[in-house]
């Protein structure tokens, strides 16, 4: 058993159950955003969050015990992603990361955007012409260092 075998597992629990990220976000207590991340294999869980998942999923002690391990973090199959939707991720990097970058470093000077002290919400925003995707995304910014 892997990290991997745990998130297909809640996947598979997931679809047959008909359950909602938000409704184990609410039981975790945290974002849907990062409870996702989470039961993805992307994030550690502590003892009593790990403990909230395993019961949603019906995890064996050994599963639950998967979920407070540090995962390898941003394990994508392939270099350029081939699913459509995380692929418009990566075309909008590859179109605006340099946009982001000039005007992240006119703002704030020479430094990055943490994914680490990071936060996302995404929600549903009603459009007349159809329905719309909106991701806030925050994160500290963390100048380079002379030395």
């Amino acid at each position: 058993m892997n990290r991997l075998d745990v998130t297909e597992k809640i996947i598979a629990t997931k679809v047959a159950k008909g359950i909602k990220w938000a409704d184990v976000a609410s039981k975790v207590g945290l974002s849907k955003e990062w409870v996702t991340a989470a039961c993805l294999g992307q994030m550690t869980l502590t003892a009593e969050q790990a403990a909230m998942v395993a019961e949603t999923f019906g995890l064996s002690a050994e599963e639950k015990a998967w979920l407070m391990v540090v995962p390898y973090k941003g394990s994508l199959p392939t270099a350029v992603p081939t699913d459509p939707l995380i692929y418009r991720f990566f075309e909008l990097v590859s179109v605006y990361g340099t946009t982001f970058k000039e005007l992240i470093h006119e703002e704030f000077g020479d430094g990055i955007m943490s994914a680490i002290d990071f936060k996302m919400d995404l929600q549903r925003e009603p459009d007349p012409k159809g329905d719309r995707v909106s991701i806030s995304m925050s994160g500290k910014f963390l100048p380079y260092k002379t030395y």
